[in-house]
């Protein structure tokens, strides 16, 4: 069965001496793809990326996502295109909008974040593909600025965002979209128009392509009963505003919303949840159910899928590394 690309997000608290092993396995057992964050404040996303490159053979790494606020967009395309000359087509650059708590609590959120992700974005990639650059835009100021040495091959750079506005910026400017969980066809189906309403707005200056990347809750269980139960203490954040672009699509959005105002905790939200909702915002059951859903996400324009890497057995939910077993029954040994 045909599916898109397959990674693994590198979990954000997984302890340092374990980073190495961890991305070792997920390379051992046939992923495409390992993708590193850079939350607030946990772990830098560019040092990670490295460290991961330069200790692995052939995986792909991806940085999903640096904050456009944080960085000089020439800084910025100055390290990923050091990575992308060491390591030619193994980088996947993710930028956007970052967190605005977290952008805020730094004292760099900026009043128009739109402006600053689409100034940043083109600037990021005219450098990494070798272009010399004088732009005296609101955020972005650069003069005669070019790279001593850009890489041969130009790593993709990714706009990490949600709302219809920002996929429309993705579309103007960006290689890619790395689209937050929970994706449903509904979700990807407003994502493709905003995208196209960019891309169609930029004409020519738009990048040639633009794929789609699919962050993923995914539980890999032979019961597809244990694995909703397993992965509903996870679905509880999708209650919170942050996620309204991905609900409001969805056939259910009017219940899903009046569940969530019924119920008193994120908790309870979750474990009220009926199981159809689960099978939709994550992937759950045994292998060949889950090689049907990412293969219906292909269909639907996904490129790659990168999941949370979660145990499936419940003495061990705390065990990234089970869920890396978990995912190896998803890739046949035909894939590896």
């Amino acid at each position: 069965m045909p599916r898109p690309r397959l990674g693994v997000i590198v979990p954000r608290d997984l302890p340092i001496t374990d980073l190495l092993p961890f991305v070792s396995r997920a390379e051992e057992i046939g992923l495409d793809e390992v993708w590193v964050v850079e939350d607030c404040f946990f772990r830098g996303g560019i040092a990670q990326a490295a460290t991961i490159l330069a200790r692995t053979e052939s995986i792909r790494v991806g940085i999903g996502i640096l904050p456009a606020a944080v960085r000089s967009p020439a800084m910025t395309a100055l390290e990923a295109g050091t990575l992308a000359e060491l390591h030619p087509g193994r980088l996947l650059l993710g930028i956007g909008h970052g967190m605005p708590a977290w952008m805020r609590q730094i004292g760099v959120w900026p009043a128009s974040p739109l402006t600053l992700l689409e100034e940043t974005t083109s600037a990021v990639r005219s450098l990494l593909h070798g272009e010399r650059l004088s732009t005296d835009g609101r955020y972005v100021q650069l003069d005669d600025v070019a790279l001593y040495s850009p890489p041969a091959v130009a790593p993709p750079v990714l706009n990490g965002v949600r709302g219809p506005r920002s996929l429309e910026v993705s579309g103007r400017v960006a290689d890619g979209t790395i689209l937050d969980m929970p994706v449903t066809p509904e979700y990807l189906s407003v994502v493709r128009a905003a995208v196209e309403r960019g891309r169609a707005a930029a004409g020519p200056s738009a990048p040639p392509e633009h794929t789609l990347v699919a962050f993923a809750l995914a539980v890999v269980h032979d019961d597809v009963a244990t694995a909703r139960e397993i992965v509903r203490p996870a679905l509880a954040t999708f209650g919170a505003a942050d996620w309204t672009a991905q609900i409001d699509p969805l056939p259910f959005a009017t219940e899903f919303r009046a569940l969530r105002d019924s119920t008193s905790t994120p908790q309870e939200f979750s474990r009220a949840m009926p199981d159809e909702w689960v099978d939709q915002l994550a992937i759950v059951g045994p292998p060949d159910v889950v090689r049907a859903r990412l293969a219906a996400l292909e269909a639907n324009g996904v490129s790659s899928v990168v999941v949370v890497p979660t145990s499936p057995d419940p003495g061990r939910q705390d065990d990234p590394f089970a869920g890396l077993d978990a995912l190896a029954r998803v890739v046949s040994p035909a894939e590896k």
